[in-house]
């Protein structure tokens, strides 16, 4: 196959060449596998273009016409699910039936976001008059996504972003850029021209999109460090921005729970994507009681877990998704050994591709690395706490509070503690769970602004509030 002419950029509803391509790297094997188009500064300004001239067109078709090609362009997706999930495994690593769900997931969260809209608000209605608040798109939206989630995330902005009636590109992450390619090139004969363009390049074209000053808002999901540069690049032109960043999510395990129970819910709550998850738990601080039981099953859970190819039977884990971030993660697990901590390391792994063991960390300091940096890989600290006022310091001493989640059968008690976590999402008695109707959202500096539910739809509109006379009050 050419991989060079195979995949293509979509602009305008048309399949775009370009004159540069890339590698696109597998990371179970190491060796690249397709090339992708690289798109720079004259396809980023064609696709702003298209989706400027498209915007009044779309916005004046209304909600329900916009629900209408959503719900056909999430159905579009459901035939090419097998291939798609083929393609999300050789690219982002995950193994095939996980990668399966995500295209699953995607194609029903498009469906649900594109059934909400946002009704008009009367604010007052006295006897002199009525005041209205409308909710109106705000334009042309950049969308950046990256590659631990690069489908799921992008319908995250896609969905609510077009039902409001603004137009859109989107780069994917140039690590994981092809199935979103070929997603948009599926829906280039559903949506109208201009709506949604995709364009893949290098880090280059990051910066280049975040500067143009034809977008009205910019949609950011990745690290905190690239979250406040895409924040300065905004502030030049007073952009409107959402950013879903990091996390250093904690977990409180309380001394009454179920040990096996809750240490398997915990394993793949850590681990799941071969803990590539912004909202994974990080920190494990468990109770003193029972921290040995949790960290024996979890050994256990560790070493009986397959790590390899994804599109190999029996897999459970693949490999950390590129090259820059497998060694990360290598050198924080190297600095844990050079200081002298307990690694406990889980089953083996290939020697080809960016795999790295389940690593487990016993009782390290609070202020070591492995701790309080995101490993955002295959590296759990596990944490003896005694007192309950002092975990709760512990888990919120972070500049992260995206998630977190509390673990105990007395229900009120773990509701008290979860009110006290610093944190946009906090789980009792379960993990990385979220829906199209459920806000998402991060404090301190785990982001800025609101995904899904009513909150994230509203993200992308402006508001307009209305003052109507009553006729008697004309009179």
């Amino acid at each position: 196959m050419d991989f060079a002419s195979d995949y293509v950029v979509t602009i305008d509803g048309q399949a775009v060449k370009t004159d540069r391509t890339m590698d696109i790297v597998n990371p179970a094997t190491g060796q690249a596998f397709a090339r992708a188009p690289v798109a720079g500064q004259a396809e980023l300004d064609a696709a702003v273009a298209a989706a400027r001239t498209a915007f009044p067109k779309w916005k004046q078709l209304g909600w329900q016409g916009r629900r209408e090609l959503l719900i056909a362009a999430a159905k579009a997706v459901e035939p090419h699910a097998a291939e798609l999930a083929r393609l999300f495994t050789l690219e982002q690593g995950r193994p095939l039936d996980m990668a399966r769900g995500e295209i699953d997931l995607a194609s029903y969260w498009i469906k649900a976001v594109a059934r909400q809209d946002l009704e008009d608000e009367v604010v007052e209605d006295s006897e002199t008059r009525r005041v209205i608040v409308r909710h109106e798109p705000l334009g042309v939206i950049a969308a950046i996504v990256p590659w631990n989630f690069p489908v799921l995330l992008a319908t995250w902005k896609i969905a609510p972003a077009l039902i409001a009636g603004n137009t859109m590109v989107l780069k994917p992450s140039p690590f994981t850029p092809l199935c979103m390619l070929r997603i948009a090139e599926l829906w280039s004969e559903i949506l109208p021209p201009g709506v949604f363009n995709v364009i893949s390049g290098e880090n280059e074209l990051g910066p280049l999109m975040t500067a143009h000053p034809g977008f009205d808002k910019i949609s950011f999901t990745g690290s905190t460090a690239t979250g406040k540069r895409v924040m300065e690049a905004a502030s030049r032109d007073l952009k409107r921005i959402t950013l879903e960043l990091g996390g250093n999510d904690a977990a409180i395990v309380m001394p009454d729970v179920d040990v096996a129970e809750v240490a398997q819910k915990l394993f793949f709550g850590s681990f799941y994507n071969s803990a590539q998850i912004c909202i994974a738990t990080k920190r494990l601080y468990i109770h003193e009681a029972i921290y040995d039981a949790v960290l024996a099953e979890m050994t256990r859970l560790a070493k009986a877990s397959k790590i390899g190819d994804g599109l190999e039977q029996g897999t459970m884990f693949g490999p950390i998704q590129n090259r820059p971030q497998y060694d990360r993660v290598i050198k924080l697990i190297a600095g844990a050994r050079d200081a002298g901590l307990t690694l406990i390391e889980g089953s083996a792994v290939p020697k080809a591709g960016y795999f790295v063991p389940i690593t487990l960390v016993d009782n390290p300091p609070e202020d070591a690395p492995v701790v309080t940096e995101e490993a955002f890989g295959p590296v759990l600290p596990l944490l003896k706490f005694k007192d309950v006022d002092d975990v709760i310091d512990r888990a919120n001493a972070s500049e992260y509070g995206l998630a977190g989640a509390v673990w105990s059968k007395d229900i009120d008690q773990a509701f008290a503690i979860a009110n006290r976590l610093e944190t946009g999402t906090v789980w009792i008695n379960d993990n990385l769970q979220n829906a199209p109707h459920i806000p998402f959202a991060g404090a301190k500096q785990s982001g800025f602004g609101v995904e899904n539910g009513a909150d994230g739809l509203r993200e992308f509109t402006w508001r307009r509030t209305v003052f109507v006379p009553k006729a008697s009050a004309a009179q």
